[in-house]
């Protein structure tokens, strides 16, 4: 057990779901929040977390992308029974802690975050299964690119204004603000970065051609992917946004943990625009300097060779 929630918390939670917490206990999961498996006093399992330093918003932000997401149920992703984010100015206080309750997933034995999600039959059939469902997801569409109601997402808390086009979105939301963050934080070579804002110049050249908004997850790596003891594939910790399709698929491809019966299935039901797996690399570059500004090492050079590649 990694410690108990405090009373504060739980009489919080408690009032939220309208049922008294009667146990809850710290469970792993996520790298910014602390997590909880909640029993409640009629045997209901929740699944609870909060983030004692977490910017304004956090919470509700998160609330409304797992309900997008979750809306044209093409996929699994868990109802959010509650959510706060603190006090009146969207921060917690001492008295007023944030959370978001979700309903309790049974994750399937050996399943984890990153996780291998065994082989044979089976796992090909799942790993179909998923990759038709996202299809169907990014298929359903978004209203702009980005998110109409402005509010940011991910560690760095990137912007997601509208934007008509994915190279203005891709640009001027992600690419130009990280080429920002890397320079201030001295995460990138000069070189690499005046690189990567060259990039963001050229994406109407090297981006493919034009698509209109998807539906997204927005952090898509193995982890953001919990597997049921009946074999289902559930969608959490979003950080959905409208955008171009082909970024979810390159963040799979980014840490693994995605079979390539995945992204067969998914090619069946929603085909990508010719010279896709040249844009690969195109597309991880967002999330390749996030990890160089966070964590640097191995990260910094791996960001730097996909900038490159689009020189």
């Amino acid at each position: 057990m990694l410690g108990a929630m405090d009373e504060t918390l739980r009489a919080s939670l408690g009032g939220a779901v309208g049922r008294a917490v009667r146990r809850a206990e710290r469970v792993h999961g996520g790298d910014v929040a602390r997590s909880y498996r909640v029993e409640l006093d009629d045997g209901g399992l929740l699944f609870a977390k909060t983030h004692p330093a977490a910017p304004a918003h956090f919470f509700t932000t998160e609330a409304a992308g797992l309900r997008w997401l979750r809306e044209p149920a093409a996929l699994a992703v868990p109802a959010v029974i509650a959510v706060s984010d603190g006090g009146t100015d969207g921060r917690p206080t001492a008295d007023e802690p944030n959370f978001l309750v979700l309903e309790w997933i049974d994750e399937a034995a050996g399943e984890g975050a990153g996780g291998r999600h065994g082989e044979g039959t089976g796992h090909d059939e799942r790993e179909a299964a998923f990759g038709a469902a996202l299809a169907a997801l990014h298929r359903e569409g978004a209203p702009c690119f980005g998110r109409l109601d402005r509010r940011t997402t991910g560690s760095r808390g990137l912007p997601n204004d509208p934007c008509e086009d994915w190279a203005t979105f891709y640009a001027t939301r992600r690419l130009l603000p990280l080429a920002r963050l890397a320079r201030d934080g001295r995460a990138l070579s000069e070189r690499a970065i005046g690189e990567l804002e060259a990039l963001a110049d050229r994406l109407g050249e090297v981006g493919g051609p034009a698509e209109p908004a998807a539906r997204l997850h927005g952090d898509l790596w193995a982890g953001n992917r919990l597997v049921d003891r009946a074999g289902r594939s559930w969608l959490i910790d979003p950080a959905a946004h409208g955008g171009h399709r082909e970024f979810d698929l390159a963040m799979m491809r980014l840490f693994g943990g995605f079979g390539p019966a995945c992204f067969s299935a998914y090619a069946e039901v929603f085909p990508l625009a010719d010279g896709w797996a040249q844009r690969i690399a195109l597309h991880q570059v967002a999330p390749l300097v996030v990890h160089a500004i966070k964590f640097g090492g191995g990260y910094r050079s791996a960001a730097e060779a996909a900038i490159s590649r689009y020189r």
